[in-house]
């Protein structure tokens, strides 16, 4: 597994893996979250790699992360597609969790879409409901940028810092691409902010009604992490969440009530929505076109 003292030739072995197994050189990565797997099908020209092949390379552990790397082609544009991402309550290190993310920048991505399932905090975005990424609140503890820094793995110049902006965390460009394809499929995309926990236990009531109050839109256990990273790297990032449950507390009609939240429920709302989701990215991944920003 990588370490902080060697990350970076860990993550140049494991990009030159990668490599030798596959033709295509890829510009844009997905990173798909629990339920979501299946878009990696749309992939043409596809070579699929599981993860425990890739030296150094996490291994999933949760069901609905199929643990693989797909390289293809969607709609021409080069893609590199994990199925599954590994979780800090899993028991990895912060420097493992973002481990692919490092390596999806040195294969040469330099656009990225993370997704994710989430709880929904507000009551006007019912389950099943797909949401854009406008910002995140990282209430995990702590932050995948700990430890040495390594500025080798900056895509281009401006990054790499050891201090990095993170106020355009998620590219308002890539999101009113992304909502403008919704509307011509007939649906409204909206946007929200995203808080994360370290989890593995799902939310109590009251953290919900206190995250309401920071300004949190959603709530889930991934994703800041991997962004934090792209961040420091230089990759633009689009993010859509998928709220397959209503947070501990919160009814459509934003009651409070007591209702158990299962993981197997946060699957099924996965398979319900991909035809939705598998449509919108294929449709935007070709027009996210990253500046030097």
């Amino acid at each position: 597994m990588p370490n902080t003292t060697d990350l970076y030739s860990q993550a140049q072995a494991a990009a030159d893996y990668v490599r030798s197994q596959s033709t295509i050189r890829p510009t844009l990565g997905v990173i798909l979250g629990s339920g979501l797997g299946n878009f990696a099908s749309q992939v043409e020209d596809a070579t699929a790699i599981t993860y425990a092949d890739i030296p150094n390379f996490p291994l999933s552990t949760v069901a609905g992360h199929s643990g693989k790397l797909v390289l293809g082609t969607i709609a021409g544009v080069q893609v590199a597609v994990m199925q599954g991402r590994v979780h800090a309550y899993e028991g990895y290190p912060l420097a493992q969790v973002t481990f692919p993310t490092r390596v999806l920048g040195l294969l040469g991505c330099t656009t990225l879409i993370v997704t994710n399932a989430a709880g929904g905090i507000r009551s006007d975005i019912p389950q099943g409901s797909l949401v854009a990424i406008s910002d995140h609140i990282n209430l995990t503890g702590t932050n995948a940028a700990l430890g040495p820094n390594e500025p080798r793995f900056a895509l281009h110049s401006g990054f790499g810092e050891r201090f990095f902006d993170m106020s355009t965390a998620y590219s308002a460009d890539f999101r009113k691409i992304a909502i403008s394809e919704a509307l011509k499929q007939g649906f409204t995309l909206p946007e929200g902010v995203y808080l994360a926990v370290l989890g593995p236990s799902f939310e109590t009531p009251a953290e919900i009604r206190a995250f309401r109050t920071l300004g949190a839109d959603l709530v889930g256990m991934s994703t800041v992490h991997e962004v934090i990273v792209a961040r420091h790297m230089g990759m633009q990032v689009l993010g859509i969440s998928l709220v397959t449950n209503m947070a501990a507390g919160i009814t459509a009609a934003g009651k409070q009530e007591a209702e158990t939240i299962h993981h197997e429920d946060v699957m099924e709302i996965g398979r319900r929505v991909e035809k939705q989701f598998t449509t919108l990215l294929t449709a935007v991944i070709p027009k996210l076109r990253p500046s030097l920003s």
